[in-house]
C-alpha cells in the first residue's frame, strides 16, 4: 500500500439513514494472537480509494471514496467458507474457516499485507464487541483461531487477505456468526471526542463525511503527556477501523505515512484519511501499540445530522485479554 491510505468498505445491507455526531465510547482491549508486531509491512497499491493529490496538505482531499466491497460472502471468485456458524456465548471455541476458489479449492497461498496472510475482523452487530484476529493457517488451507465471546447474539466475521498471484487483489468477505444464549443489545455509546484505555487518553480531531474524503487526527496521551515514542504495530503507528451501525458497513483504514519513512514521527498524532460510503454514525476502533502492549481506543462517529440512534448513559464495549 502506498504512504496515504488504504480503505477497503463492505455493507451487508442498506443502512437506516443516522445524523451527526462524532464521540466515543471507551477503550477495548484487542485480541491478538501474535506477540510481535514491529516489522514494517509491504505496502502494495490494490483496491486503494485514491486520486491525485490536492495542493493542499495532501491528506484530505486526495482519496476519493472506494467501490463497497463485502457486500456478500463471495466476490472475484472467492468464497469465504466458515466452518464454524455458531458458538455458545462465555465458552471458548475453535473459530475454523477456509477461504475457496471458484473451484471450490482451499486457497494455500496468500500475499503478505501489514505482516501478516489474513487479517480476521470479529465485531457484534450491536458494536458492544470488537476484536481483530490473526489466526492460523493450517497446510491444507484451514484457518483456525480460539474466541471467547462474553454476550450472546449475532456478529459479523470479516476476512481481510490478498490471494497470492501477480495481479490478485485484496478482497474484504463477511459472514454471519451467532452466540447461542440469553441475548441483550447494547446501546449505540453516547457521542464524545475523547477516549480512555489502561491510562491512555486519545482525542480525536476530525469527522466523516460521506462521499468525500477528510481527515482524521488521533492525538494519543499518557497521564496528561503526549506519547512519543509509539511502536510499529503491523507495519503502523495506527489502524482504523470503522463499522456502520445498522449494517456494519466496514472501513479499514491506514494511517497517512509509515515508520521508517524519514517524516512520520511515532506519536503523538496519527492521522488518516478517510471517505464514508454513506450517511450513517460509525463506530471506530483505533489500534496502537505502545511499550510492548496493543490498546484499543472506541469512538463513535456520525455523518450528517445528528445521531438517531438511542444512546447508552455510560458506553459499553467489550474488553477482550
Amino acid at each position: 500500500m502506498n504512504t496515504g491510505l488504504r480503505i477497503t468498505a463492505f455493507a451487508a445491507a442498506l443502512a437506516a439513514t443516522f445524523g451527526t455526531a462524532y464521540g466515543v465510547g471507551k477503550g477495548v482491549e484487542p485480541v491478538v494472537s501474535d506477540a510481535t508486531e514491529s516489522a514494517p509491512a509491504r505496502h502494495d497499491s490494490h483496491r486503494e480509494a485514491s486520486s491525485e493529490p490536492d495542493e493542499g496538505d495532501g491528506h484530505a482531499g486526495q482519496h476519493a471514496s472506494a467501490p463497497a466491497g463485502g457486500l456478500q460472502i463471495s466476490e472475484g471468485g472467492y468464497t469465504l467458507d466458515l466452518r464454524t456458524p455458531s458458538v455458545t456465548a462465555g465458552q471458548r471455541a475453535d473459530l475454523r474457516f477456509v477461504i475457496r476458489d471458484e473451484d471450490g479449492r482451499a486457497v494455500t497461498a496468500y500475499q503478505r499485507e501489514h505482516d501478516k496472510e489474513l487479517h480476521l475482523i470479529l465485531a457484534s452487530r450491536d458494536l458492544g464487541t470488537y476484536r481483530h484476529l490473526h489466526p492460523t493457517r493450517a497446510t491444507d488451507g484451514t484457518w483456525s483461531i480460539p474466541v471467547d465471546l462474553p454476550r450472546a447474539g449475532g456478529y459479523r466475521v470479516f476476512a481481510d487477505f490478498t490471494p497470492a498471484g501477480k495481479n490478485a487483489e485484496n478482497l474484504t468477505l463477511g459472514a454471519d456468526l451467532a452466540a447461542s444464549g440469553t441475548f441483550k443489545p447494547e446501546k449505540l455509546p453516547a457521542p464524545s471526542d475523547t477516549a480512555e484505555v489502561n491510562g491512555y487518553e486519545v482525542e480525536l480531531d476530525g469527522g466523516l463525511r460521506p462521499g468525500a474524503a477528510s481527515e482524521l487526527r488521533l492525538k494519543v496521551s499518557r497521564d496528561g503527556r503526549p506519547v512519543t515514542d509509539l511502536q510499529p504495530y503491523l507495519g503502523a503507528y495506527g489502524h482504523l477501523v470503522a463499522l456502520r451501525s445498522g449494517d456494519l458497513a466496514y472501513l479499514h483504514v491506514h494511517p497517512n505515512g509509515e515508520p521508517g519513512d524519514g517524516k512520520t514521527a511515532p506519536g503523538p498524532d496519527i492521522s488518516f484519511a478517510a471517505t464514508a460510503p454513506s450517511t450513517g454514525a460509525y463506530r471506530l476502533f483505533l489500534d496502537f501499540k505502545h511499550e510492548g502492549k496493543v490498546h484499543t481506543a472506541a469512538f463513535t462517529v456520525g455523518t450528517g445530522g445528528a445521531v438517531a440512534a438511542e444512546e447508552s448513559e455510560s458506553p459499553s464495549v467489550d474488553h477482550a485479554h
